[in-house]
């Protein structure tokens, strides 16, 4: 598999990533991290490589530069992270080797509203979300306008984010799902917990990308 550190243009800021291309791909996955951390999320690789294993690229990348990510204000600033999400897949759609790839988005916290509200904003060519114990109320009134299948996967005991999913699932219009995994609270350490989002994330991308 081929694995490499690129820059993804965002047009106001050049923000690294790590690109991860099976050969042969059966589509991309871009990850938004949510807030307080980063492209080397360890629970976001993870599942990048499960996925990788599954035959579906993806890329995880900085949404914020560091001296942005110095003020907390960015960090929840939805419109914002959603735009770099926008612009990174925009950057995948110009990349030989990608161009051709149906692409989905796996957000996580503060970055699961980020990529319902990119996935909203107009554009036919997301074609799954799935957002991991995500803030996906912070999408507000773009929620209804998402129209790629999403899955939302909450923890058993994270109970305030297990409220604003389900009630963020009654605003959504598409094809949608909510996965409750048994026992798990916010950051999904338990046993086994983790493994269990990354096999309905990878389902889920199978199924629809």
């Amino acid at each position: 598999m081929k694995t490499e550190h690129v820059v993804v243009d965002a047009r106001d800021a050049q923000l690294p990533g790590d690109l991860a291309v099976p050969a042969p791909a059966a589509g991309l996955v871009i990850f938004a991290h949510g807030s307080d951390s980063s492209r080397h999320s360890p629970r976001n690789k993870y599942v990048a490589d499960v996925l990788n294993r599954a035959g579906i690229a993806t890329l995880l990348f900085d949404l914020l530069s560091p001296a942005e990510a110095r003020d907390r204000r960015n960090v929840f600033d939805i419109p914002l992270l959603a735009e770099r999400l926008t612009a990174a897949h925009e950057w995948a759609g110009r990349r030989p080797g990608l161009d051709s790839l149906a692409v989905g988005y796996f957000g996580a916290s503060t970055g699961g509203a980020a990529a319902l509200w990119s996935a909203g904003s107009g554009s036919d060519d997301v074609r799954a979300v799935v957002s991991r114990g995500g803030r996906v109320d912070l999408a507000g009134a773009r929620l209804a306008d998402v129209t790629a299948p999403t899955l939302l996967i909450v923890g058993e005991l994270d109970t305030d984010v297990l409220g604003f999913n389900r009630d963020a699932r009654r605003r959504l219009r598409c094809a949608e799902d909510l996965e409750i995994v048994a026992d798990a609270t916010h950051l999904f350490t338990e046993p086994g917990a983790l493994e269990r989002v990354a096999e309905l994330a990878r389902d889920w991308f199978r199924t629809h990308l």
